[in-house]
């Protein structure tokens, strides 16, 4: 009942734009707010951004505001995240979970401990 499966990774140039995509479950998306989450090699693995079950609630950690847009598609059971304006500092691997990261609240339940294989986004010139 529990599944994710991200995608959308790839190698960009600084500036670029990618856009990440995390099909859930339709158990998970009745249920679970959903975060992003990601970890670059040598890292712990750090929050990125959540949204509510509804979608009425977003939030970002600071390095990531007003660059990334977390959204939701009830049609497809997906969240997205568009990624603009990259940087280096982007690269990592990226995952989805039905978790909000520390300190961000968006509304409906969680799960510790549950990802997928993770998409990787390579940021560089």
């Amino acid at each position: 009942q529990v599944q994710l499966e991200e995608s959308g990774g790839g190698v960009v140039q600084p500036g670029g734009s990618l856009r990440l995509s995390c099909v859930v479950s339709r158990f998970v998306w009745d249920h679970y707010a959903i975060g992003w989450f990601r970890q670059a090699p040598g890292k712990e693995r750090e929050g990125v951004s959540c949204i509510s079950r509804a979608g009425e609630t977003t939030e970002y950690v600071d390095s990531v505001k007003d660059r990334f847009i977390i959204s939701r598609d009830g049609a497809a059971s997906t969240i997205f995240l568009q990624m603009n304006s990259l940087k280096s500092e982007d690269t990592a691997t990226y995952y989805c979970a039905p978790d909000r990261p520390p300190g961000m609240s968006c509304e409906g339940h969680v799960l510790n401990d549950y990802w997928g294989r993770g998409t990787q986004v390579t940021v560089s010139s």
